[in-house]
């Protein structure tokens, strides 16, 4: 059987959980991380000398990388309609994830942290305030995108490339500061919470 370390409100947990939710995956689960048990334990770096969750272990293959994971998930069970064969298609998907890894998550961390987490070395109110910036940037180009081509990232059907950006959009609305609105962002949040598993793993009221 599957098993998932990691804490459920990790953001990168919850995007391998919500892949197993959408494939239909029997699975467990072990609290790891900040709050629960020290991923750096020897019993965890045995799994992930990375010290970080979300890890598997599939009966026996154990896998890291949340992004990864949910793209070895996908294809094992043959979703293809979460993770296309088509080579341009699945492309396609692979940079969206990586966008939403990436340059959509760069601003996070400051005013998550800061605001949420409330960790005392992301007190820096400038710092706060350049993280908001780009992450709104980074949004509205978001906003952008889906006016052009929604309702989901691929057009008319949802695919992995929805569950890191969904997670993100899902903080966006979490996080308190002021924000512009973004119509189509909007939208598309209401579209995601249509599905069982977003509402389960994402817009469950934790940022």
């Amino acid at each position: 059987m599957l098993k998932i370390y990691g804490r459920t409100n990790s953001i990168n947990v919850r995007k391998v959980l919500w892949t197993a939710e959408e494939i239909g995956l029997t699975y467990t689960r072990e609290d790891w991380g900040r709050g629960f048990r020290s991923t750096s334990e020897p019993e965890f770096l045995k799994l992930n000398p990375f010290a970080v969750v979300p890890v598997i272990d599939d009966d026996g293959f154990v896998l890291r990388e949340s992004h990864t994971i949910s793209r070895y998930l996908a294809a094992k069970h043959g979703r293809t309609d979460l993770y296309p064969n088509d080579p341009k298609q699945r492309a396609q998907v692979e940079a969206w994830m990586d966008w939403g890894q990436t340059d959509l998550y760069q601003g996070i961390r400051a005013p998550f942290l800061g605001m949420v987490v409330k960790l005392p070395a992301f007190q820096d109110q400038k710092l706060i305030d350049s993280g908001i910036a780009e992450w709104t940037r980074q949004m509205q180009m978001l906003d952008g995108c889906l006016a052009k081509g929604g309702p989901y990232l691929m057009g008319d059907s949802f695919t992995l490339a929805d569950i890191p950006v969904g997670l993100v959009v899902n903080r966006w609305f979490s996080v308190p500061f002021d924000k512009p609105e973004l119509k189509a962002v909007s939208a598309y949040y209401e579209k995601l919470s249509e599905r069982p598993a977003y509402r389960q793993h994402g817009r469950n009221g934790t940022p």
